[in-house]
């Protein structure tokens, strides 16, 4: 047996201004979609702003039901908003931010293991990357150059063959 190690590269941002003008824009569209995030049940508001690759940005807010597991997560319905909106056309960043009333969110938050499927699926059939911003209300900010990074050993469709 072999041992291997995964290991990810990520920078991390004090303060949004140190990012480039169009992160941080971008930061700033996530951040005001929280405020369009249906959230009744968790209190926990979250947005996501895509970047596409001829600068139109689609956003996403968390939408949740009654029936839990018919919501859907902010970064999902940014990401299938912006297929169904930009057929053909890459997306080149996403930004995340969230907000609570009962809690302090302190940290970024990171996308649940559904968006990170979903996300690297995108990540995949453009055939390019689509870099992560996670961005706190205190100015942190987490940078991932791609989501392959945000979920190693992933199930892909690649190696799968239709059996004749």
């Amino acid at each position: 047996m072999i041992e291997k190690h995964v290991s990810i590269r990520y920078y991390e941002a004090g303060r949004l201004d140190q990012l480039p003008q169009d992160e941080q824009d971008l930061v700033k569209h996530a951040r005001e979609m929280t405020d369009n995030a249906y959230a009744p049940y968790s209190a926990f508001y979250v947005g996501a702003a895509i970047l596409m690759e001829n600068g139109e940005i689609v956003k996403g807010s968390n939408q949740e039901n009654g029936a839990y597991p018919s919501g859907l997560c902010a970064e999902r319905v940014a990401a299938f908003a912006a297929s169904a909106s930009h057929p053909g056309i890459s997306m080149k960043k996403i930004a995340i931010c969230a907000r609570s009333n009962r809690l302090e969110v302190k940290e970024p938050v990171s996308p649940c293991g559904a968006c990170r499927q979903v996300l690297l699926e995108y990540e995949n059939l453009q055939e390019e990357p689509l870099k992560i911003l996670m961005a706190s209300d205190n100015g942190k900010v987490i940078v991932i150059e791609r989501i392959d990074d945000l979920l190693p050993l992933s199930f892909s469709g690649n190696g799968l063959k239709r059996v004749k």
